[in-house]
């Protein structure tokens, strides 16, 4: 062992292991991803901004890394927890240590990952801290201690400028009809999606004003994926509701379809008059059930969030209604205008870490723009 690793949690409990990627320190929210596969998506997915993941497959870095599968230009996650890193993957690929060794991003293997889930789950998520030592001082109950202080001081998440340090720059791909995109940690796989379908996309940060990307002259928006908790991002929602305006056709703008996914939904929840709030440990995974409030149809759907949309907010005449639930707990997985369209989704769309029953988002949406294309007098 070249160098030892401590996990402190906030409720005292301590995780010694071995530690790999960064020889730095990390401290966050403690979250865990039930996917079997994905590990690079998940350390790329700029939603995992301020947070240490725990992956619950016990088995992590067998088949490398490739730049193809990053969702972002970097990895995003404050550390990676693991029951068991392999060090040896596939020839012509890199292996996942010396990807987060390069990005700054530590990581903790060998420490007992279900235990660790099962504290997770039932006491919530816990603000922990990552603690790297020379191999003779593991154990080490002062260095232990020092991980605990270390968990209790981390601010929370809704403290943090997370959606700002994920955002990117005005980008555009692809030729067809113009797709806005406000990018709140946006992963690459939607631009993907969305490009491949003959779609033209601009990415704007989200720091860009409605009438910024309204002077674009879109035939669609989407808001994307991103980290938080959205109710620390106000000027976005006020934005967005700008925009969600000018969908509806109100003032001078023209009815626009809309997309949104993920921090997307909970953003749009609020800009029509909703609120949202926190689940007991989150949504991370690859294998969440998804039920279509209309149809009855369920799908397996991949997520990775921490707050959701509160039902029984959304104003009686915003005109939207809760067009899908999570069948584990019953949360709004989507929400949809009842003449417009308008639709969200809480899950990932983009995401097929197996099962790709939601790919037909992306078409779905880009139908709705065609149309509104096509109805122009």
């Amino acid at each position: 062992m070249s160098r030892a690793a401590v996990l402190g949690l906030e409720d005292g409990s301590i995780w010694w292991g071995e530690a790999f990627g960064d020889a730095s320190a990390a401290s966050g929210e403690v979250v865990f991803n039930t996917a079997m596969t994905g590990y690079q998506e998940i350390a790329t997915d700029a939603s995992y901004n301020g947070q240490l993941v725990v992956l619950t497959y016990p088995l992590i870095g067998n088949y490398g890394v490739f730049a193809r599968a990053a969702e972002s230009r970097r990895p995003w996650v404050e550390a990676l927890v693991v029951r068991e890193l392999n060090r040896t993957c596939r020839d012509g690929t890199e292996d996942l240590d010396a990807t987060l060794r390069l990005a700054g991003v530590p990581g903790i293997a060998g420490i007992d990952t279900r235990a660790l889930v099962r504290r997770l789950r039932s006491s919530g998520t816990l603000r922990g801290a990552l603690v790297q030592v020379a191999p003779h001082l593991a154990g080490s109950p002062e260095i232990a201690r020092e991980a605990v202080a270390a968990a209790r001081a981390t601010p929370g998440i809704a403290t943090k400028p997370l959606v700002g340090e994920v955002s990117g720059v005005v980008r555009q791909s692809g030729s067809g009809p113009k797709v806005a995109l406000v990018d709140t940690g946006v992963k690459e796989n939607q631009i993907r999606e969305l490009v491949r379908r003959g779609a033209c996309v601009r990415a704007f940060p989200s720091t860009a004003s409605a009438r910024e990307v309204l002077e674009w002259a879109p035939d669609g928006i989407v808001i994307t994926n991103g980290p938080g908790d959205p109710a620390a991002v106000p000027q976005v929602a006020a934005n967005l509701k700008l925009l969600i305006d000018a969908a509806l056709g109100r003032g001078a703008g023209r009815p626009l379809p809309v997309l949104g996914i993920c921090l997307g939904h909970q953003l749009l929840g609020r800009a029509v008059g909703g609120t949202t709030s926190r689940l007991r440990f989150g949504h991370h995974g690859g294998n969440h059930p998804v039920q279509d409030t209309r149809t009855g149809r369920v799908v397996i759907t991949s997520q990775n969030h921490e707050f959701q949309v509160d039902e029984a907010s959304l104003p009686a005449d915003s005109g939207f209604y809760v067009s899908a639930r999570n069948l584990n707990d019953g949360s709004v997985e989507g929400l949809a205008h009842r003449t417009l369209p308008i639709r969200t989704y809480q899950y990932h769309p983009e995401g097929g870490p197996g099962p790709r029953d939601n790919e037909p988002v992306f078409a779905a949406f880009l139908g709705d723009v065609r149309a509104a294309i096509a109805s122009r007098p």
